[in-house]
């Protein structure tokens, strides 16, 4: 069977091309960023005393920080539950139930297309409205319901797109060997899938974090609130963003760092325990 010839390998005259391109790119973003620093600096914006609290503790130890345990608390409640939200409805769009199915499907697909702002400030109102826990926590529980509830369902989409990428031979020795077809599906498939799935699950891992900077419209007190109400009354509201948005960036990366390294061991481990088991399949035929 002849592979696929998706594209045609560029020659060396479009490679001379692309790298000329690159390089004018490259040169281009450049100068606009050398521009924007001589702009800010004509402002006064580079000037030492306006990043000069940044290096003091109780920058940190009074807004900073607190505002940066705040998301690691939103994002880590919305990861459990978006992973609970994913597994559960991810198999239920797989189930032999026409009905089980079509329930899964229907809730994965509603709380796809609503944006995650608007139901953040859906439940913020709603809940206020019930009085069901104490105000202070309204935030914090509207941010993660409306993280859990999006993300949950783009983890259940890729649940069903892992299993059905799956090949068609997995369900089928499962089945041989004595399992019920969703027993297959729970016990084979769906861990099968979710390792595949690792790189995008990162991504969405990612995502959570930083959409939960979204709570600081609802008054959820998380990092980028924290470093906008201490460039406010500092004067330096740019420099306390774009501190923020560095962190953002290091634990993002950090998240990213850790779930490839996570894949790859999983996928060495995975070969491994192939190679060890062929011989044993091989004398069993």
């Amino acid at each position: 069977m002849s592979n696929l010839v998706l594209f045609d390998v560029p020659g060396p005259r479009t490679r001379r091309r692309m790298l000329l391109v690159n390089v004018l790119a490259g040169v281009v973003v450049a100068g606009i960023a050398v521009w924007v620093l001589v702009l800010l600096g004509r402002k006064g914006q580079l000037a030492p005393a306006m990043w000069e609290p940044f290096v003091q503790p109780r920058t940190w130890t009074a807004y900073l920080l607190p505002g940066l345990l705040q998301t690691l608390r939103a994002a880590g409640l919305a990861i459990v539950g978006s992973a609970v939200f994913g597994l559960v409805f991810g198999m239920g769009r797989l189930s032999g139930s026409r009905v089980v199915r079509w329930v899964s499907g229907t809730v994965v697909e509603f709380f796809r297309a609503v944006p995650v702002l608007l139901m953040m400030v859906f439940f913020y109102s709603g809940i206020a409205q019930l009085r069901v826990v104490d105000p202070p926590d309204v935030p914090l529980l509207a941010v993660v319901l409306a993280l859990t509830l999006y993300n949950g369902s783009v983890f259940a989409e890729l649940v069903r797109s892992g299993v059905h990428n799956l090949p068609k031979g997995q369900r089928e020795a499962a089945l041989v060997v004595g399992l019920r077809p969703a027993q297959s599906l729970r016990l084979v498939e769906v861990p099968q899938a979710l390792i595949a799935m690792l790189p995008a699950i990162a991504s969405q891992l990612v995502v959570i974090l930083k959409d939960t900077a979204l709570g600081a419209i609802i008054t959820y007190p998380e990092l980028l609130d924290a470093a906008r109400r201490f460039g406010s009354g500092n004067g330096n509201m740019l420099q306390a963003l774009l501190i923020a948005a560095l962190v953002f960036i290091v634990i993002n990366v950090a998240l990213t760092t850790l779930a490839e390294r996570l894949a790859a061991r999983v996928g060495r481990l995975t070969a491994g325990t192939a190679k060890a088991e062929a011989p044993a399949m091989a004398a069993t035929t």
